[in-house]
């Protein structure tokens, strides 16, 4: 006899996926609609940026839909013998830049999800950590960058060290607040069938805490994402960062647009395969 089946026996149908059925036209309708609305919406905010622009008449205060899209296509490709933006194409700033996310935000994530298990089921822990944890999660990324610029330098060790900090506490707090929150009942009943600490942990606290989990992890890789611009202040190049960085130095507002667009969409992109994931590893959300 196992855990699990505690948890089957007291809610048998909380782990299961949804029936799927074909979308009914109702559904389908309603889709269409949505993807009208917001095309809609992304017209009206192109004309009234245009109408900004044409009426300011200053493209260092705001430049123009077609200049920044101008200037896409001239850090995309080797424009007068000039090779993108600072000799790197903006798909490979971009680039960069996600990769340092990446890392960081797996070491803040891993790290933070032990972190909240041990201060969701230890007490002692979570009173001797929480306060730490809480004044990290304060703390702006350019206040801590400044010492790890100090003690690591100025190469990539400093910047995967800010974005592992600046993801690890969203995750730790929402681990331990799920976990603290796992339904009495279930534990009890899982104990009650021999189950042990770490077992009942596993088999029950666990998928009743993910749901929870997911969300500190989209909260900890946007504020991750977030906190590039802040990681790439230094030897930031390559980097849409340090691009953005270098661009707002030389009043090239063209640039600097064009990289908060790279930046806002790939942040929407990152997150909606972070919801993907979590409705395929975590059907039962919202159902027990």
């Amino acid at each position: 006899m196992t855990v699990v089946t505690a948890a089957q026996t007291v809610g048998s149908d909380v782990g299961a996926p949804p029936p799927t059925r074909p979308p009914r036209a109702g559904e389908r309708a309603g889709w269409g609609r949505r993807v009208a609305l917001r095309a809609v919406s992304l017209v009206v905010l192109l004309a009234l940026w245009q109408i900004l622009a044409v009426l300011t008449d200053n493209p260092t205060f705001i430049p123009s839909p077609g200049a920044v899209w101008a200037r896409l296509v001239q850090t995309s490709t080797t424009h007068d013998g000039v090779r993108g933006y600072s000799g790197h194409l903006l798909i490979e700033h971009l680039g960069v830049s996600l990769r340092r996310i990446l890392i960081g935000s797996v070491v803040g994530v891993a790290a933070g999800l032990v972190l909240g298990l041990v201060m969701g089921t230890v007490t002692w822990v979570r009173v001797a950590t929480e306060p730490v944890v809480t004044f990290v999660r304060a703390l702006p990324p350019l206040a801590y960058f400044s010492l790890f610029i100090i003690w690591f330098g100025i190469d990539e060790t400093p910047k995967l060290w800010l974005l592992s900090i600046a993801a690890l506490p969203p995750v730790a707090v929402a681990t331990a607040a799920a976990v603290k929150a796992a339904p009495a009942t279930l534990v009890e009943a899982a104990r009650a069938l021999g189950g042990g600490r770490w077992a009942v942990t596993r088999d029950v606290v666990l998928p009743h805490a993910l749901p929870e989990i997911f969300t500190g992890i989209r909260l900890a890789v946007g504020i991750a994402y977030s906190s590039v611009v802040a990681a790439e202040t230094i030897n930031g190049v390559p980097g849409i960062g340090g691009m953005v960085r270098d661009a707002q130095r030389y009043s090239q507002t063209d640039v600097v647009v064009l990289g908060l667009f790279a930046i806002g969409l790939s942040g929407l992109l990152i997150d909606a395969l972070l919801r993907t994931a979590e409705d395929r590893l975590v059907p039962w959300r919202g159902r027990s």
